[in-house]
């Protein structure tokens, strides 16, 4: 009642935000069988930073660098995530790269992102009243945002024909936009935001849909919960362009697990794969001029289609 939301027989479930921040869901019968049981996630007042991630062995030092360069050169990421994954802490940690000035525009379900800027506008959905009516969903949020005059726009998830318009302002001017959908690679999240934008209600040719998220979407960060607890980005990976009807994506770098210990704890590296993006001149212009270190010792040149090399 304090947070305005109802739970009956024919809402059995609700999601809500309380009051410090923490997300809270709750079930009742019959859609809960053994009776009715309340989840709250509680999340740390400490904020972390990207030290702190590379002190967690979630991702390396040159990783993280090429991360951060990629935020102030304004460069559209995907973060691809599985459950329990730390979608949010990396999302967090990203914006602290972006530089001050710019207007952001978040929009979430629940709002989880603590993003410390001067010019932000903080958008959430609603849920519809008892009689159905009064929802605003996240595709309305997103349609909304475009009349902010935002630089950048976050939404925290796309599960929906919000995809269409994220893609859009993408492709029209909101440069270092950022979102996540849930996938396992990275070549399943652009499989996923397929799915979403034929789902859109705007139908066009498969071909027109993935050269659209090939032109839209310059890199995909995937967060993978391992077996044993702990978070790693396991792969950070450049999307190209097309090649024919396919879109052709480029490691970067990767994760590969090697085994586990006696005690349960995942053992694996880190890998440059050694390739550069193709996005580097953007980074040169943004003032970041990274050593070919960041890409492995040894740079590999590629040809893609089109003639542009690498």
């Amino acid at each position: 009642m304090p947070l305005g939301r109802h739970i009956d027989a024919d809402n059995p479930t609700v999601d809500a935000r309380l009051p410090d921040g923490s997300r809270v869901n709750a079930v009742i019968r019959f859609v809960a069988i053994d009776g009715p049981s309340i989840t709250i996630r509680k999340f740390s007042k400490e904020r972390l930073r990207i030290g702190d991630l590379i002190g967690f062995d979630t991702l390396t030092e040159n990783m993280a660098e090429l991360l951060k360069a990629c935020m102030a050169a304004r460069i559209n990421i995907v973060v691809s995530r599985g459950t329990g994954s730390g979608k949010t802490t990396l999302l967090n940690i990203l914006s602290e790269f972006i530089p001050e000035g710019e207007r952001i525009v978040t929009i979430e379900d629940a709002a989880e992102l603590q993003l410390n800027h001067l010019n932000i506008v903080r958008l959430e959905t609603k849920a519809p009243n008892v009689e159905g009516k009064g929802a605003v969903t996240v595709r309305y949020l997103v349609r909304n945002a475009l009349r902010m005059r935002p630089d950048r726009i976050i939404v925290g998830e796309v599960r929906g024909g919000e995809a269409l318009d994220m893609l859009q302002a993408m492709n029209t001017g909101h440069y270092g936009s950022l979102t996540t959908v849930h996938a396992n690679t990275p070549r399943d999240a652009i499989s996923r935001l397929e799915t979403l934008r034929l789902v859109s209600g705007v139908e066009l040719p498969l071909r027109v849909v993935r050269k659209q998220i090939a032109s839209a979407v310059d890199l995909i960060v995937q967060q993978t919960r391992l077996r044993d607890g702990s978070r790693k980005v396991t792969a950070i990976s450049e999307v190209i362009g097309m090649d024919g009807d396919v879109v052709v994506m480029s490691d970067l770098f990767s994760y590969k697990d090697t085994g586990i210990t006696e005690n349960g704890k995942v053992i694996g590296m880190f890998r440059a794969t050694g390739f550069r993006p193709m996005f580097g001149g953007r980074l040169e212009a943004a003032g970041y001029h990274l050593k070919p270190e960041i890409y492995g010792a040894d740079t590999i040149t590629l040809r893609r289609a089109g003639g542009q090399s690498r």
